[in-house]
């Protein structure tokens, strides 16, 4: 279904007819990535939410929302980053009239991967960072650990280097104010590191 000249509009058609495996069924779109043409920062999380999924584009809930302000003051410019998930398809289960998030096993997540390689190809990043810890073990290794890993930079056949920090999702999940603080600020000093790697032209201007 990858065609070798196709642009990343292209990819983003072509996904939605993309059978790989059944999460499809459950799901109303395919949700492909959406950033600067040749940004220099790829952003990869695990899949699209429930909002994502209604309305086509990475990144537009409340996990997203907090992933603009972490960026923004770690200095990162939102326009020079390309976000995108290891999964394409919003994976499920429902209870009631809920449609509650389902971690992608790694069949879903192998069926995935050459729509993210053609991604990556197409973008052409000088750095991704993995958000969570099924981009940090599909992109970096089954062995890697956010918590004890989090923030390194590393060199990747994928891009010239590679880091994770946790997914933005997390830190909503934190069980309070004080400890979703805490997580927070943690996440922009993983992400004010990596900006320390990244051109100035991905960095916003002080």
């Amino acid at each position: 279904m990858i065609e070798p000249d196709a642009s990343i509009d292209d990819l983003r058609d072509a996904a939605q007819q993309c059978r790989g495996c059944d999460t499809w069924e459950r799901a109303t779109q395919a949700v492909f990535g959406e950033g600067a043409p040749g940004a220099e920062v790829m952003l990869v999380g695990e899949q699209p939410g429930n909002r994502e999924d209604l309305e086509g584009h990475p990144f537009v809930g409340p996990a997203g929302k907090l992933l603009d302000v972490a960026l923004e003051e770690a200095g990162i410019d939102r326009k020079h980053v390309y976000v995108t998930n290891v999964v394409k398809h919003f994976n499920s289960t429902t209870r009631g009239k809920l449609r509650i998030h389902k971690k992608p096993n790694a069949e879903e997540i192998a069926a995935c991967r050459p729509w993210l390689e053609a991604e990556i190809a197409r973008v052409g990043p000088k750095v991704i960072v993995c958000l969570g810890a099924t981009a940090a073990q599909a992109l970096i290794s089954r062995d890697f650990r956010v918590s004890r890993q989090r923030g390194g930079m590393m060199k990747s056949s994928l891009a010239p280097l590679i880091a994770a920090t946790v997914h933005p999702s997390s830190i909503l999940r934190a069980p309070d104010d004080e400890s979703r603080h805490a997580e927070m600020r943690q996440f922009v000093a993983d992400l004010k590191k990596i900006a320390r790697h990244l051109p100035p032209s991905a960095l916003k201007r002080r």
